[in-house]
């Protein structure tokens, strides 16, 4: 069959067209990329131990005598064993012994100071700066209880003297909403219905008065007799300077680690990597932390590297925040 002339003429002029049109459209940025070069991939994490900052190395020469101080504290209220009425409870602490211009105080300018750490059962310590002025535990659930209180420094870190650290167990009847938190005097929140409450100051009707509302436990009766590991730090939400490094520091009773001449290990890990074991009883600091949600695990482990149980207190885990 023979095709006419014209329609051959028609058929070159569309072909040359459609070759104009597709050297005339614009190129493909994407071309020969790959997933890696077009989306940036998540920040890995890779945590070192490092020495303690500067920062922190320049603000103890700045403050004389007082790291070397050795705070000892005795629990006034509530008395061991006493059995409170209501879900308010005072805590009211005798400071004494060798203190070297140690004083807890919160500095208005900086909302820093020394203060003591208030942990009542296993929740998140709370910090108490006043010590002229009771510190209230409110909305505290009915039951038996436990207090534990040591004294801090403005960056957090204990002290580790003898004496320092104090417990007392009591009981509440007629407690408080176990659904709701147990808050401070002035409004902040010391142990909620969610595992690990962040702290978060409120207004007060009584500003003179520290405290913190608190919920029900979730660790069972421990041994006061037995090794224990309290949980300090971290916790809450770090950022700017303090988000890296970030300190892990803890209280330590009725036992020694393997570098202090004894049997026991204290085991963390984050965001449930890697264990890593930490053997003589002082604060770390870890570098490299990345932006977002954090998980840190402090386990007291004999040297077996089985767990040491003690009513739940001697596994804690804690949720903090790194802001970039």
């Amino acid at each position: 069959m023979k095709i006419p002339k014209t329609s051959l003429l028609f058929f070159s002029f569309c072909l040359v067209g459609l070759l104009l049109l597709a050297g005339c459209a614009p190129a493909n940025e994407n071309t020969n990329t790959t997933a890696t070069t077009s989306a940036t991939p998540p920040g890995v994490q890779s945590l070192t131990v490092v020495p303690r900052p500067q920062t922190i190395a320049d603000l103890m020469k700045a403050r004389g005598e007082q790291d070397q101080a050795a705070p000892t504290l005795r629990i006034v209220l509530p008395a061991k064993d006493a059995v409170i009425n209501g879900s308010t409870v005072n805590v009211k602490l005798d400071l004494s012994g060798d203190l070297k211009g140690y004083l807890p105080h919160k500095d208005p300018a900086t909302g820093k100071g020394n203060h003591i750490h208030v942990i009542l059962d296993n929740q998140p310590y709370e910090a108490y700066y006043e010590l002229n002025q009771p510190f209230e535990m409110r909305n505290v659930a009915e039951g038996k209880h436990t207090l534990r209180v040591f004294p801090s420094r403005p960056w957090h870190e204990s002290y580790k003297n003898e004496g320092a650290f104090q417990m007392v167990e009591f009981t509440v009847k007629g407690g408080g909403d176990a659904s709701k938190p147990t808050t401070t005097k002035d409004g902040q929140t010391m142990a909620s219905p969610t595992n690990s409450p962040a702290a978060t100051a409120g207004a007060s009707a009584t500003p003179s008065r520290e405290g913190k509302d608190y919920s029900s436990s979730n660790a069972g009766a421990l041994n006061p007799a037995a090794p224990l590991l309290t949980y300090s730090r971290p916790k809450g939400e770090y950022k700017g300077e303090d988000a890296d490094p970030i300190m892990i520091d803890f209280w330590l009773s009725n036992a020694k680690l393997q570098s202090d001449g004894g049997e026991y290990r204290v085991r963390y890990t984050v965001d449930g990597g890697e264990a890593r074991y930490i053997d003589t009883w002082g604060p770390i600091w870890l570098s490299g932390w990345i932006a977002g949600k954090h998980t840190v695990k402090l386990e007291l482990v004999d040297k077996s590297g089985n767990p040491v149980d003690n009513g739940g207190y001697n596994s804690t885990s804690r949720e903090i925040t790194v802001v970039r």
